[in-house]
């Protein structure tokens, strides 16, 4: 038991029966081992990268991400512990060896350490990362290096403790700065920040008071596009603030920024200004998309295999295996799944995406 499941000594037709204090699930006993093999969508992209959702929840209500009132899934309706491995392995075994584990907020999420630990042993998976509002690093980090975490990027918005506050609506930024050293101690490296800027909120000295941080660490802090999603979707399209927005009001107080590399695959742009230790990086999921190096697939908290972030295409493998499908049904639902990724997102028709809020699909 990892967490909240007890597997049963009973296998009925081949199938294990799993008892949880959520009530009893079906799902067939994994392979003893497995061959990996390259997945690519219709378009040629291998898909080598799977972001996981750990719960909808989180200790937080940023503005631009939920409602104040946001109402989580019951537990029962979310992966367990074992279920998230199963379905790990199953991505590994496609090609998957990169992941990130993301939220809500995927630190409050009861035995991370231990489902961190389960999730760097699985064989294929060679890279283990995970995005977090870093107020609960100042406890976890260690024990999370020491499980297998390689890297955190930690999001941040302002330097302003006011506004920090305000923009979180519940957060306290001393948590935050105790969370962000203790993660550089424990060596949960490089450390990245993440920004994303609302007009009239943190589009202005908050810009360029984080972008200062680099001028003497060697971190990357990036600046992120809002991005429109469920109920909220009206506010963030009318306050996008672009990413030559940001380049140039940077530019306007530290100078030109020089290039520091864009492999066209990682979302992030980098710069560095002239001189710093750390670089700048700007993501433009709006404006300037990055779709043709997206070798990426989310796996939501509910078990629904995401295809692309700003649009709602799904495919469900909690339910079947739930249910009792086959490692190679299952298999075969993730391998179709990635084939029909499509291309990019509609944001320049109207068209976004409606069925989830942010928190519930983990950036």
């Amino acid at each position: 038991m990892i967490n909240d499941t007890v597997i049963d000594d009973t296998v009925i037709n081949n199938v294990n029966l799993y008892t949880s204090r959520y009530g009893k699930v079906t799902a067939a006993p994994l392979p003893a081992d497995f061959a990996i093999e390259p997945t690519f969508d219709s378009f040629g992209r291998r898909i080598n990268y799977l972001r996981i959702s750990l719960t909808d929840a989180c200790n937080l209500r940023c503005v631009y991400c939920m409602p104040e009132d946001m109402h989580f899934r019951p537990r029962q309706e979310l992966m367990s512990d074992e279920e998230v491995l199963y379905l790990v392995k199953i991505a590994a075994s496609l090609g998957v060896n990169k992941i990130r584990l993301t939220g809500g907020e995927p630190t409050i999420r009861p035995g991370v350490v231990e489902l961190v630990r389960a999730i760097a042993a699985t064989p294929g998976i060679k890279d283990l990362a995970m995005t977090t509002n870093g107020i609960l690093l100042d406890k976890l980090a260690w024990p999370l290096a020491a499980a297998g975490l390689k890297r955190v990027n930690i999001s941040i918005d302002t330097l302003d403790a006011e506004k920090f506050h305000r923009i979180t609506r519940w957060g306290h930024l001393d948590d935050v700065w105790r969370g962000i050293r203790a993660a550089e101690e424990a060596g949960l490296a490089p450390m990245k920040f993440n920004s994303v800027v609302v007009r009239n909120f943190n589009d202005g000295k908050d810009m360029l008071d984080l972008a200062q941080l680099t001028l003497e660490n060697d971190w990357e802090v990036r600046f992120i596009e809002m991005m429109p999603f469920g109920e909220i979707g009206d506010f963030q399209q009318t306050n996008v603030v672009t990413y030559a927005e940001m380049k140039q009001r940077i530019e306007a107080h530290f100078g030109p920024l020089e290039e520091a590399g864009y492999d066209y695959v990682d979302p992030s742009r980098a710069f560095r200004i002239p001189g710093a230790m750390g670089t700048l990086g700007f993501i433009s999921s709006v404006t300037e998309p990055f779709c043709q190096g997206c070798g990426r697939v989310r796996l939501t908290a509910d078990g629904k295999l995401r295809l692309c972030l700003l649009r709602d295409d799904e495919v469900d493998l909690l339910t079947p295996l739930r249910e009792g499908a086959s490692w190679d049904e299952l298999r075969g639902l993730m391998r179709d799944g990635a084939y029909h990724k499509p291309w990019g997102h509609d944001l320049a028709h109207g068209h976004f995406a409606e069925n989830r809020a942010m928190n519930q699909l983990g950036g």
